[in-house]
């Protein structure tokens, strides 16, 4: 299953197709591309679209359902679009047995999203990673590129807190822009 289409908006997808062709003149019209291709893709736009899956699909002469095969075969590639903040849970071997998995399930209920997924206002997306290379540390997750070693429970709730906070604190500091300006 590709990305929920109510993820994708008609524009981003409008935007996503307008630099495609950009991407494809860099790869053989050949199915050995099809991973590079794939892989520039999602470097350019942090996911594949199900709109982008289409249009590598033509450019190959494959269907979608082939090109979406390929793609789920391999974990590097992900479906959803990123949330504005992204969290990785470890579960590598250190951070698996200091519970890792109960960090993981914390985040779900959070959330309301499995991992590979991002929630429906794109502000969290959640995902399982091997590891983190911090097994001192254990267990670890990673938000935002910070890494927050000795998680617990009780921390996954303060990330939380601190996320609205500084919503909170962008809004005011907007609209004091906006009646100032």
């Amino acid at each position: 299953m590709t990305a929920p289409e109510h993820l994708v908006t008609e524009e981003e997808e409008k935007a996503i197709k307008a630099e495609l062709p950009e991407i494809f003149s860099r790869f053989p019209r050949e199915r050995g591309s099809l991973i590079p291709i794939l892989q520039a893709v999602q470097g350019r736009f942090k996911f594949l679209s199900p709109g982008a899956i289409r249009e590598v699909a033509k450019y190959l002469d494959l269907s979608s359902s082939e090109v979406y095969g390929v793609a789920t075969f391999y974990n590097q590639f992900r479906f959803h679009p990123p949330g504005k903040h992204e969290i990785k849970v470890c579960m590598g071997t250190a951070c698996h047995v200091a519970g890792g998995d109960i960090i993981l399930e914390n985040f779900e209920r959070k959330l309301n999203i499995k991992p590979g997924e991002t929630t429906p206002d794109r502000e969290y997306s959640l995902e399982r990673v091997a590891c983190v290379g911090c097994c001192a540390l254990a267990p670890v997750a990673v938000v935002d590129d910070h890494v927050i070693g000795y998680m617990q429970p009780s921390k996954v709730e303060g990330l939380f807190v601190q996320f609205e906070v500084q919503r909170e604190k962008e809004k005011r500091e907007k609209q004091a822009k906006e009646s100032a300006g």
